[in-house]
């Protein structure tokens, strides 16, 4: 029997991939949880043999929460399940060392059959999404442009980000402007959007 956590933020999809999964003779889920952090507690307690994660989930982010959960359990594969349209969370998570992708829209046939080859430790990629995921290049940002910008994509303002990361307001914005300007953007809005699409937040 394949133990599966399954990580989904969305009530409907989580429940229809759950129902979908009690279906199949050799797999059971053993726990579901709707964010992030909840990932590694939740897996240490019920040892699951796959976790499957959805990359957009709230609190901490799938590839974050895989990433540490690879720590600290390594016995638990990680399925991602991911949209099309996001090819630099999958270059991010090829970098986090997750070797198995789902594209969301993929057959409901599909999710059993990528369970069970994560399970023996098979890599399930498909080559399309890899392809366009190693289009797009390394970050451009440090590390402290990439949080900065991140807590803007969170609709924080400069002397919120200030507080939160100790700095004063003006050191923010000064990290917004070079943000801007490496990655080429109009303004901070244009930069949280490309840098999310590249996956460098």
């Amino acid at each position: 029997m394949i133990k599966v956590l399954l990580a989904e933020d969305m009530h409907m999809i989580r429940a229809a991939l759950t129902a979908l999964l009690r279906l199949e003779s050799d797999i059971e889920v053993v726990a579901e949880v709707t964010r992030g952090d909840e990932i590694v507690p939740e897996a240490l307690r019920t040892r699951p043999d796959v976790a499957v994660v959805d990359i957009d989930l709230p609190v901490v982010d799938g590839i974050t929460a895989a990433a540490e959960l690879r720590g600290l359990l390594p016995s638990c594969r990680i399925l991602v399940l991911t949209a099309m349209g996001q090819p630099g969370q999958v270059r991010r998570a090829l970098q986090a060392g997750i070797e198995a992708f789902l594209v969301k829209d993929a057959p409901g046939d599909r999710l059993a059959d990528a369970i069970r080859r994560t399970a023996q430790g098979l890599r399930v990629l498909d080559p399309e999404l890899v392809a366009s995921a190693m289009e797009y290049g390394a970050s451009p940002l440090t590390p402290r442009e990439a949080t900065v910008l991140k807590e803007a994509a969170h609709g924080a303002a400069a002397e919120e980000i200030a507080a939160r990361l100790h700095l004063s307001p003006g050191t923010v914005r000064n990290y917004l402007t070079s943000a801007i300007t490496k990655i080429g953007a109009r303004n901070k809005i244009d930069a949280i959007r490309v840098a999310q699409d590249a996956g460098w937040l």
